[in-house]
């Protein structure tokens, strides 16, 4: 790429609160100007990294736009154009450096505390500012390439370390490629071991191939336990179904109703429409048969309900209630009413220990219901444990006794981190306690407006996809400072394959055209395929027999 900056105008006015204003250069053409370009304010001691957030076209006389110039009059246009006609692009500079240095990944973003002076020059960022200031991609796997700024042709990195220090999240209409961009996330986790991965595969589209969708039509992308056979593993509520599509899961998954827990039905409050009598019901059975609770709930409620409420305390109607609606959990497939002889949360604790990912299928059980309960069951059981260990480290200061960290993936977050479900639920606690116990969250939501926006305001680094409505753009900027200009970088936003990244893994907000998720993508993660597997195995063969 050719490093020489290409002027694209100069400064011309503008504040520290609401951003600079540039007088586009006569050389550019303002329908080549897009907003959330990646641009740099040259100032006399510091470049100042900046955004485009909004374009305007003007004029020194008021009377050239009353009397504008006919179609047919292309020398009037041209001679107008540039001097009596302009156009203003408004910048927001986002982080600022002294001319010449380089960010280093350890420290933090510098905040803009100045502006340039009058006619200071802006440039086109060069591909060598784009690395200064992301960072990048090298063998400590420290940055991750997720892509690249637009209308460039070089690597926009984010910080690993920083990404798994908090939880994130990923957020975009339906059909903006959020499934897309979260497996770009969990690639650059997965390849350089910063952490471990739950997913939570609703649609069953992160451990084998998955649909991807392109203007050449519909194929399949290979999916996390293709690309990390020794690093990935795939449980399945539905093993028929995951033999359907040609792959056979690591473990089936089945729940003993013993180890469903009042708690893990708080979530499900507007699933089933449970109102809080009810739950108080619930508790009243733990309170005599402990973990037998829903068992005895179920079985006593096809005999004699008000009988059993009276042995109880509990008000028949209420206790009625609760037996209708969680009657439904009797048609789940994956959950037993028998104590298990083997318990699957133990042994997925056991592939977390060793580093192992694991994605869990949902195959054909994706009912909201089965969704939000299997995810609760799981994560409380985890967390729990988590906590346990971070403890015990704590008090040892002893290195193998340090947790891994974990990544929990879930979609739908809304329904787990609704005002009401988040503090209540384990997944409420875990993403308000930050990394403390080792476990964050990667959230992944079309409705962002639906999440509590104590949650949201504690989400580290944001991908967000385009979204049209006001309250989600509104909700996904909560605790940004000068929100106003990147909301219209959002509308701005293709309907595919771009994101506008922010937060605590990238110095500084930036729109990027993701990286194309194919032949060379699983290169770059070490697939080498069953050709390139026979070649290795061939040279290595040869090299013994030289030796």
């Amino acid at each position: 790429m050719n490093e020489t900056p290409t002027l694209i105008g100069v400064i011309t006015r503008g504040s520290l609160i609401e951003g600079m204003e540039m007088k586009l250069d006569t050389s550019q053409d303002v329908e080549d100007v897009k907003a959330g370009k990646f641009v740099v304010i040259r100032g006399k001691k510091s470049e100042f990294f900046s955004m485009i957030t909004d374009m305007k076209l003007d004029a020194t006389n008021p009377e050239i736009l009353i009397n504008p110039p006919h179609e047919d009059d292309a020398l009037v246009r041209e001679v107008l154009s540039g001097q009596s006609t302009y156009a203003t692009v408004s910048l927001r500079p986002m982080l600022s450096m002294a001319l010449g240095e380089v960010l280093s990944g350890d420290e933090d973003a510098k905040p803009v505390k100045a502006i340039p002076a009058h006619f200071s020059s802006v440039y086109d960022a060069a591909e060598s500012d784009v690395g200064r200031v992301f960072g990048v991609e090298d063998e400590s796997g420290r940055y991750f390439n997720m892509g690249t700024p637009l209308d460039m042709d070089t690597p926009v990195c984010i910080n690993l370390d920083r990404l798994v220090e908090r939880s994130n999240g990923v957020f975009g209409k339906t059909g903006t490629g959020k499934t897309f961009l979260t497996r770009l996330l969990l690639c650059g986790m997965i390849k350089s071991d910063k952490a471990v991965s739950f997913i939570f595969d609703m649609h069953s589209e992160y451990g084998w191939g998955g649909r991807k969708e392109s203007r050449s039509g519909v194929s399949f992308a290979k999916g996390l336990r293709e690309l990390f056979p020794n690093k990935v593993a795939v449980f399945s509520l539905d093993p028929e179904s995951t033999r359907q599509r040609g792959s056979a899961p690591d473990h089936e998954v089945h729940i003993a109703f013993d180890q469903i827990w009042v708690e893990d039905i708080l979530s499900l409050q507007d699933e089933l429409r449970l109102n809080p009598t009810a739950l108080e019901a619930a508790h009243l059975i733990v309170n005599r048969y402990g973990n037998k609770w829903l068992k005895t709930l179920l079985d006593e409620g096809e005999h004699d309900i008000k009988a059993f409420a009276e042995s109880i305390g509990a008000h028949p109607e209420s206790l009625s209630a609760l037996y209708r609606k969680l009657s439904r959990l009797k048609s789940f497939p994956f959950l037993s009413e028998a104590s298990l002889s083997t318990d699957v949360i133990k042994t997925m604790l056991d592939y977390i220990n060793r580093g192992i990912n694991i994605v869990l299928e949902f195959g054909q059980q994706t009912s909201m219901l089965a969704y939000l309960l299997v995810a609760n069951i799981i994560t409380r059981r985890i967390h729990h444990e988590y906590v346990m260990r971070s403890e015990r480290y704590f008090a040892t200061r002893n290195a193998a006794d340090q947790p891994r960290h974990l990544v929990i993936t879930i979609e739908e977050a809304h329904k787990f981190l609704n005002p009401l479900a988040a503090k209540q639920t384990i997944f409420g606690i875990i993403a308000r306690e930050m990394r403390k116990y080792y476990v964050s969250l990667l959230i992944i939501d079309q409705r962002p407006s639906g999440i509590d926006e104590e949650v949201l305001s504690q989400i580290g680094t944001k991908v967000i996809a385009l979204l049209n409505d006001e309250k989600d753009i509104g909700a996904v900027l909560t605790g940004v400072s000068n929100a106003s200009g990147l909301k219209s970088v959002l509308a701005s936003l293709d309907t595919k394959q771009q994101a506008l990244v922010m937060g605590h893994a990238v110095p500084m907000p930036v729109v990027v055209k993701s990286r194309e998720y194919d032949e060379q993508f699983y290169e770059d993660m070490g697939w080498v395929g069953e050709e390139g597997r026979k070649l290795k195995a061939e040279v290595g063969k040869a090299a013994l027999f030289d030796e």
